[in-house]
């Protein structure tokens, strides 16, 4: 969609340089401090350069520079430790770093640079060992492939003993199939399955301190029996249900759009958590045909629909939500009008009072990545499409393009990356769905 403001864009050039001045100071700084041939400065100053030009984004993604460099410093903090004590080399968690960036990054590309640049620091600390770098480089190559869209703690448990495997086959061609100290080949095996056992271990830790979210941890989200949903399901059930229509509208849209499927479904499902609050003023829970609202004002019914935007966020802090879900519970309205009471206030407004609509609009802010947009659209249509009376296939596609289309002239889409030809397959997708929950059926005898 369009471009964020011209200052915005200034203020996150200048971070991004500030970043990179840091990265490579500090690579400089330690370095010199270890002593380490000046090869390795200058592998990650061009790996940070690398960053620089192939992510030029990072920050709308889990991944930066400060988060790379503290993963980087932990396994060259840990490995010159060991070299220092002269403890057997062997001990180094060769695989630790790569495992844990691909699950916390989602991207083997960001795996595979950190792999290779702490296999050359940790070689080099160890007096140039070449054998101990490449050990280290297969070691960390296989942890992100074994580990790649990884969605459950069980599965990164069963890849340490493949890289443990690869680790000691990996040490038998080094060593010429010499078996003189058979316990070694254990221990580096034993390194595999130790490295991928600290990685789950430490997951939690790197989520909250990275503020990002991992599958593992969304699926564990997902779980109905979390005491947010039975929540939900038990004091707002036509939320509840709203929820996950919204969730496989969200999930089928970012499919298709290359977004995070997972984390879009599992924002869904939580998106609305704050009409917990005062279910009975949100017209899927109400179970009379007279609404709460005939009683109140206009401006009245605006606090309390716009208020679940704010009861939400708090709902989901106080049963510490992963910021990446908060997100989506506070921009699933962006800045969007609360139309039908801005309509309601018109038609009552007397002669000399004045409306204003900025005063019925969410506070926002507007979504601010593709995942967010998504859900924001299909929370629109999804209500949209429930309250049409016979809904038709024709009419539900009317509906979705009208939404989406007024929704991108309000400007809501304006701060994410979903370009026209996307809006255009999700609304296909959107149609598809709709027109198989909301089709006609047979009237039974």
């Amino acid at each position: 969609m369009t471009q964020r403001s011209t200052e915005g864009k200034k203020e996150g050039k200048i971070a991004a340089n500030a970043w990179m001045i840091l990265g490579a100071a500090l690579i400089f700084s330690v370095s010199a401090l270890l002593m380490i041939n000046l090869s390795v400065p200058l592998l990650l100053l061009l790996a940070v350069i690398y960053f620089r030009s192939a992510y030029p984004d990072s920050r709308r993604q889990p991944y930066n520079l400060l988060n790379l460099s503290l993963l980087y410093l932990i396994i060259v903090a840990a490995g010159y430790f060991i070299i220092l004590r002269g403890w057997p080399v062997i001990f180094i968690p060769f695989s630790l770093i790569s495992i844990l960036s691909v699950i916390l990054f989602n991207n083997i590309n960001i795996s595979v640079l950190i792999t290779l640049v702490a296999s050359v620091t940790v070689a080099s600390l160890n007096h140039n060992d070449f054998l101990l770098g490449l050990l280290f480089l297969i070691s960390g190559l296989a942890g992100a492939l074994f580990t790649q869209d990884v969605r459950r703690r069980t599965v990164v448990i069963k890849a340490g003993f493949i890289i443990g495997i690869l680790q000691a086959l990996a040490l038998i061609f080094m060593k010429n199939f010499s078996f003189r100290d058979p316990e070694i080949y254990l221990i580096v095996f034993l390194n595999g399955v130790c490295s991928a056992m600290i990685a789950v271990w430490s997951l939690p830790f790197f989520e909250y301190l990275f503020k990002t979210v991992t599958s593992i941890s969304l699926l564990e989200l997902a779980d109905f029996n979390s005491p947010l949903l039975q929540r939900l399901g038990l004091e707002a059930p036509g939320t509840y249900h709203h929820s996950l229509i919204v969730g496989n509208l969200s999930e089928a849209a970012c499919r298709e759009v290359g977004a995070n499927a997972l984390l879009a479904r599992v924002g869904a499902y939580y998106h609305d958590i704050g009409k917990l609050s005062k279910p009975d003023y949100f017209s899927e829970n109400q179970k009379e045909d007279a609404s709460r609202h005939n009683s109140l004002s206009p401006a009245m019914s605006k606090l309390i629909i716009m208020n679940h935007v704010k009861e939400g966020m708090d709902l989901a802090k106080k049963y510490r939500l992963n910021p990446a879900i908060i997100e989506f519970i506070q921009q699933h309205h962006g800045s969007s009008l609360v139309y039908y009471f801005y309509r309601r206030a018109l038609e009552n407004q007397e002669m000399d009072q004045q409306i204003k609509e900025d005063v019925f609009r969410y506070p926002g802010p507007k979504p601010n990545s593709k995942e967010t947009a998504i859900v924001l659209l299909a929370d629109s249509v999804e209500a949209a499409a429930r309250a049409l009376k016979d809904p038709t296939l024709p009419k539900i596609g009317e509906l979705v393009h009208k939404i989406i289309n007024n929704k991108f002239i309000d400007g809501q889409l304006d701060e994410c990356e979903l370009t026209l030809k996307d809006l255009e397959r999700i609304s296909a997708v959107f149609i598809h769905i709709l027109g198989a929950i909301y089709h006609g059926r047979v009237t039974y005898p």
